[in-house]
């Protein structure tokens, strides 16, 4: 029994099993797409993702929500690389070698970080992603986040709150989302404080009243 491997193409990523000609259906029934392929990369070694790369006359954003809008999230592409026709071999087949390696880049109409959290958000992301630039509303994992990758964006950050939680990062994907989450400790802790020499203020008082009395 000589085994040649599977029929189909399907991966497992993340401990999902996909089937990337799942995906590229979705994306072909778009009506600016006219053709696509949806291909696993692996630039950094253990941390597969998902790359689909269309031919086709739209913008990323929309092709995405595209995708989303008809599967799970964890069958989304982490990135999309729009090119003008696939890389194809002189046998007219598709050229997986050729398949330039994906650029992962803001939305063009998110904002530039506007406060110190915001920031250091930012950097931290910037760093973890290998990205020139990240907008305030721009989503984690459409810039090619993974969990592995926000692993470590949780260790550059939880010095900002001290009871931050991993799970917190899922809930808040956005800069502005979790510099807010990170900024109510101090707005809380503010808070807390003032209220604390209120209070102390108050017994002082009563003090000197009933001394006085």
């Amino acid at each position: 029994l000589e085994y040649l491997g599977r029929l189909d193409h399907q991966v497992k990523i993340r401990g999902f099993r996909i089937e990337p000609g799942e995906i590229e259906s979705v994306l072909r029934r778009h009506p600016a797409v006219r053709d696509c392929v949806v291909v696993v990369r692996e630039d950094e070694p253990g941390d597969p993702r998902l790359v689909a790369y269309a031919a086709a006359d739209g913008d990323v954003d929309t092709l995405r929500a595209h995708v989303r809008a008809s599967l799970p999230g964890h069958m989304v592409p982490s990135a999309f690389v729009l090119l003008d026709a696939l890389p194809l071999t002189p046998n007219g087949k598709l050229d997986r070698k050729a398949l330039p390696e994906p650029g992962y880049t803001p939305a063009a109409a998110s904002l530039p970080p506007r406060n110190q959290l915001e920031r250091r958000v930012a950097e931290a992301w910037k760093e973890v992603l290998r990205v020139a630039e990240v907008g305030v509303s721009d989503n984690f994992f459409d810039l090619g986040g993974s969990s592995l990758l926000l692993s470590r964006v949780f260790s550059r950050v939880r010095e900002l709150r001290a009871d931050l939680r991993m799970v917190d990062l899922f809930r808040y994907p956005t800069v502005e989302a979790l510099a807010g989450y990170l900024g109510a400790e101090e707005t809380g802790a503010a808070s807390e404080l003032a209220d604390s020499r209120s209070r102390a203020e108050e017994r002082r008082n009563s003090r000197r009243r009933a001394r006085s009395g």
